[in-house]
């Protein structure tokens, strides 16, 4: 059932879609990873022995001697090339990299159009990297009691923020100010259960996905206000973008920075 909500000059989509429909699950691509892992391998590689390496060997060198040096040890005990001992060291420094900085993640789902697509590609940053969140920031989140796999959403409130939602007109609330919503695909009609008006408490996020009307988000009562502590890290860049979900088409042009303009 389509109808047009009288003044608004919005269209509402009444249909019935599955809540697996409205989270965008987060997956690692190891096959994208590894070809990354290699190339900045190789980088580093070159930066140490190459021609670059005459302007920046003395703080490369000491990087990788830093971040090596027990692999150094080891191998030099075996009285191994020298090339030997700074390549073991350059792929300590990118799996350190990889494993605690940053991250490449993976886009399933559609409750981020139009922002994010399915099969998007991101590079997300570390929780313990963020410092405070804030309004407008993509995020990655993990609740297991919620959906077994991270899921991806934007931030809408942070604590101390009162959030009302107004369902009829479809329009949201922060602290009493109307928020102008240039990223959604639609207006918020979605009601999930979460009580509201809804005061966050100390460390906690309010999270929506931008297709609001096919997302579960924090106006689901089962995820509710999110604990800055499940956040697993922040999404700020699009290194390769998904199929539209209208054109079918990859629009390369989307690629870049994440961050709210």
């Amino acid at each position: 059932i389509e109808e047009i909500l009288a003044g608004s000059g919005y269209r509402r989509h009444e249909h019935e879609i599955s809540r697996s429909d409205r989270i965008d699950r987060i997956v690692t691509h190891k096959y994208l990873a590894f070809p990354i892992f290699f190339a900045v391998m190789a980088l580093m590689f070159a930066v140490t022995f190459g021609p670059i390496g005459t302007a920046l060997s003395n703080g490369t060198e000491a990087l990788v001697s830093q971040l090596g040096a027990w692999a150094a040890a080891g191998l030099e005990a075996v009285h191994s090339p020298e090339w030997v001992r700074s390549l073991v060291g350059a792929v300590l420094v990118i799996t350190l990299l990889f494993t605690f900085v940053v991250r490449l993640m993976g886009v399933d789902g559609h409750s981020m159009v139009p922002t994010l697509q399915d099969g998007d590609r991101l590079i997300v940053v570390s929780g313990w990297l963020c410092g405070d969140y804030k309004y407008g920031d993509i995020v990655i989140a993990y609740k297991e009691s919620f959906d077994a796999e991270p899921i991806v959403k934007r931030v809408i409130a942070t604590e101390g923020q009162t959030v009302d939602i107004d369902f009829t007109l479809g329009r949201v609330f922060v602290d009493g100010e109307l928020l102008q919503e240039d990223y959604v695909n639609d207006l918020t009609y979605l009601d999930e259960g979460t009580q509201f008006p809804l005061t966050l408490g100390e460390g906690e996020l309010f999270l929506m996905g931008d297709n609001r009307n096919r997302s579960s988000d924090s106006r689901d009562e089962r995820l509710g206000a999110v604990d800055e502590r499940l956040i697993i890290g922040k999404a700020v860049l699009l290194v390769f973008p998904g199929r539209d979900s209208l054109t079918d088409k990859r629009d390369f042009s989307r690629l870049g920075s994440l961050k709210m303009k």
